[in-house]
């Protein structure tokens, strides 16, 4: 495992980030209470140091898992906890809400889920247009004063929006979505790291697409997250990441590593994210995922795969 220090925070994240929304266990594959509590052990193992986790993640149940194991662990100060408020999970729908009565009460469920008595990074996880900035960020200042978070962070803002929240509160983090197949945020995040944020990416493996084990197209369920969030299930992006799939094929049997170390390789060497968000249900995935530092692209490798994303992707 390689660490990092996470903006100016002065925090020290491992490089590689456990993101739990697929052990939530909406929207994703099935695996047993067992398995996904076994996968943030597993983390924990390896020596990851940072997990990501919501209240929106199915209403809690990702921060319920974390919370039992890092109890029963007994590592809690030895792990970096960072969860969400702004948006929940409601009867199967994400719903955003950035007031300060939810903001506060968000935080208390999250406290109780996770088993602590506070959060190193707390982040509004979705802007909401239809509550004024400073009402949002003052709540965060006042859990601060409390000793309940530690940092703010934001996900999902625009340049814009993080310059808004700024006027009422410091922004130590910020959480976009970058993969070698979605790099339209790379300014932004350039720009983030430049004001010294720890920033931390999701959908580092594309929603699975970059795995490899997707090869051919078929229909998701209305509520899969592979159906509503990620494009790259459906045409045209999917025949366009297939063809990315063949370099990463000629990469990985010269190599003998799988797909999902070739996109977290790429992903790592870009130095201005200082963690990438890796989700996983099983142990078997997060150790192969790990294995990942074991090793590093190089530079023709790295010429091979941006020649290929400029005839594909982007």
């Amino acid at each position: 495992m390689e660490y990092t220090e996470f903006g100016k925070t002065q925090l020290r994240v491992s490089r590689m980030c456990l993101g739990t929304w697929g052990i939530g266990g909406a929207g994703w594959d099935s695996y047993s209470d067992e398995s996904r509590m076994d996968a943030i052990k597993a983390a924990v193992d390896c020596g990851i140091n940072f997990i990501d986790t919501a209240p929106a993640y199915n209403g809690g149940r990702a921060e319920q898992y974390i919370g039992e194991v890092v109890h029963k662990l007994g590592v809690r100060k030895e792990v970096v906890l960072a969860t969400k408020c702004g948006n929940e999970f409601i009867n199967g729908k994400y719903v955003r809400c950035g007031a300060a009565d939810k903001i506060m009460r968000e935080c208390e469920e999250s406290l109780r889920n996770l088993k602590t008595d506070y959060i190193d990074v707390y982040l509004v996880h979705w802007p909401d247009p239809n509550v004024p900035m400073e009402e949002t960020m003052d709540a965060l200042n006042t859990l601060k004063k409390q000793g309940k978070i530690l940092h703010i962070g934001v996900s999902n803002f625009t340049k814009e929006q993080m310059e808004e929240a700024e006027k009422y509160c410091a922004i130590e983090a910020y959480q976009p979505q970058y993969s070698m197949v979605d790099r339209k945020w790379e300014q932004l995040i350039r720009w983030a790291c430049a004001q010294k944020m720890g920033v931390m990416t999701y959908g580092t493996l594309g929603g699975g697409i970059l795995t490899g084990k997707y090869r051919e197209l078929k229909e998701y369920g209305v509520d899969d997250n592979r159906n509503r969030f990620y494009p790259y299930f459906k045409e045209p992006l999917f025949s366009k990441v297939m063809l990315l799939l063949r370099t990463m094929d000629q990469i990985s049997e010269e190599r003998n590593v799988p797909l999902s170390q070739i996109a977290l390789n790429w992903t790592l060497q870009r130095p201005f994210i200082s963690s990438c968000i890796i989700g996983a249900q099983s142990r078997d995935k997060i150790e192969e995922n790990c294995k990942v530092f074991e090793w590093k692209l190089s530079d023709d490798e790295m010429q091979l795969l941006e020649q290929a994303l400029k005839k594909t992707i982007i």
